[in-house]
């Protein structure tokens, strides 16, 4: 009998799960995810960095197997149409997140398996199990990556973009399923997957954009891996534990296996992903609500003297440092991670679910009365926020008028999670969002109905040729 490694475990898992087995959570969960992430992909258009990756696919030519959203009628060869796709899904930092991992999954194994259903002709059905499955392998090998003494991640404290390095292995799984890979294919897709693996979040200190290629070149490796594993090439059994290993290259061998076998098959990770209802980093989204509660218990901007923003300990140096970066962001991008911004999108309302790409723009993080505001706007650590982190990630925003009078909100839990989940509705009002602009209305709703109706689909390509071509857009 073959050892029962952790990657044999997953695989074994993957193999073994069916479609009817799946629990209707996780189901309607990953349709959900499907339409957040196609959304998304058109959504990001506005990017440069978007047109580059799509001319950069469509100039390296090749079969037409799979359709890149935005890039023509014609397809791409699977793995470039996952590498443009998950560039697109990764880039506006609207994609879900799972905690305390705090990595996002979605941006590369919802492409991943897009990709590799389109090569492979895989229906509907097929392709709802594969990326469940794919969700659950990167969720829980971030988890394993997990130090809840530190309370954060092991794979973040050493430089490395755990989003984009456990999304590769995940989408692995996910695609070789599709291409009817067995247990010991798809362990042979971990162990291939494993050395393609990739992703540093300097970046995110000193700028580029490079974070934005993470996902794509995540799920341009899975589909790859998956394809090769079919054609011949195999892994190591032992790649995740193994001396030389996964998580001893990765995390210097400190992990928690635990994470990776405890309920596996039972409890999913999948249906407690949290969705962003805002596009910008998830730091900020109960700054935006606690903001929006004080506007709408009647406190008016225009007489606000102060704002003390409390967080978290760990968030203060993304949202809140250096403080005169944060209160004075020169690109809408840049205000994507500023508490101080934050606050003032929620005092002064905004578009979509109470935040919209529209109000992260050059101008308006530029904008003098914003400016102003946001002067006003100390982000300090706040003890009660800091224990509940990062299970979620709390704000506590306090004002004073003109007046003197000390205005107080709470917001312990995100929008978008377990707790306060986002309802069908707002899923689909924050895909039509993304969508104007770039797609007719009534095409836009016929694909939200398709997402709806995935797992009746007989070829997932009924639901990608329709955003295979989109308008100018107003940008």
């Amino acid at each position: 009998m073959a050892e029962p490694t952790l990657g044999r475990i997953l695989a074994g898992f993957a193999a073994d799960t069916s479609f009817r087995s799946l629990p209707g959570d996780v189901v309607v969960s990953v349709q959900q995810r499907v339409l957040d992430v196609l959304g998304l992909c058109v959504a990001a258009h506005r990017l440069p960095t978007s047109a580059a990756i799509v001319s950069y696919v469509r100039d390296q030519g090749g079969a037409a197997q799979a359709h890149v959203v935005g890039g023509g009628p014609g397809g791409s060869p699977a793995p470039l149409a996952a590498l443009a796709n998950g560039v697109l899904a990764h880039s506006l930092d609207y994609d879900d997140t799972h905690l305390p991992s705090v990595l996002h999954p979605s941006a590369s194994v919802v492409p991943t398996a897009l990709a590799a259903a389109e090569l492979s002709g895989a229906s509907g059905e097929e392709v709802v199990r594969a990326i469940a499955i794919g969700l659950e392998v990167c969720a829980r090998l971030g988890m394993a990556g997990y130090d809840p003494q530190a309370g954060n991640s092991t794979f973040f404290e050493r430089g490395q973009h755990a989003t984009s390095i456990c999304g590769t292995l995940g989408g692995s799984v996910a695609a070789g399923l599709l291409l009817g890979l067995d247990a010991e294919g798809l362990l042979d897709c971990l162990g291939v997957a494993a050395s393609m693996a990739s992703g540093l979040i300097e970046s995110n200190r000193t700028g580029g954009t490079v974070k934005r290629l993470h996902c794509g070149w995540a799920a341009h490796a899975a589909v790859t891996a998956a394809d090769l594993v079919r054609r011949g090439f195999t892994g190591p059994p032992t790649v995740l534990e193994g001396r030389f290993g996964f998580f001893q290259a990765f995390l210097g061998g400190n992990y928690e296996a635990a994470q990776i076998t405890g309920g596996l098959g039972v409890e999913w990770a999948v249906p407690g992903i949290f969705f962003k209802p805002y596009p910008a980093n998830h730091f900020t989204h109960t700054a935006v609500d606690a903001a929006r509660a004080l506007r709408e218990q009647g406190l008016d901007p225009d007489r606000v003297d102060r704002l003390v923003l409390g967080v978290p300990a760990p968030v203060v140096r993304t949202i809140g440092q250096p403080i005169e970066v944060k209160r004075a962001p020169e690109t809408g991008y840049q205000a994507q991670f500023s508490g101080p911004y934050a606050v003032v999108t929620g005092l002064l309302g905004g578009g979509g679910l109470g935040a919209s790409l529209d109000d992260y723009t050059d101008e308006l993080a530029r904008d003098p009365r914003r400016r102003a505001l946001m002067a006003k706007v100390e982000v300090v650590a706040d003890d009660r926020a800091t224990a509940i982190f990062p299970a979620q990630f709390p704000a506590i925003l306090t004002a004073v008028d003109s007046d003197g009078r000390e205005w107080r909100q709470e917001v312990l839990t995100n929008r978008g999670g377990p707790d306060r989940p986002l309802s069908e509705a707002e899923l689909t009002g924050k895909f039509l969002d993304n969508t104007k602009g770039r797609l007719p209305v009534g095409r836009a709703a016929e694909v939200a109905e398709r997402v709806r109706g995935l797992t009746g689909l007989a070829h997932v390509s009924e639901l990608l040729r329709p955003l295979a071509e989109l308008e100018d857009g107003d940008e």
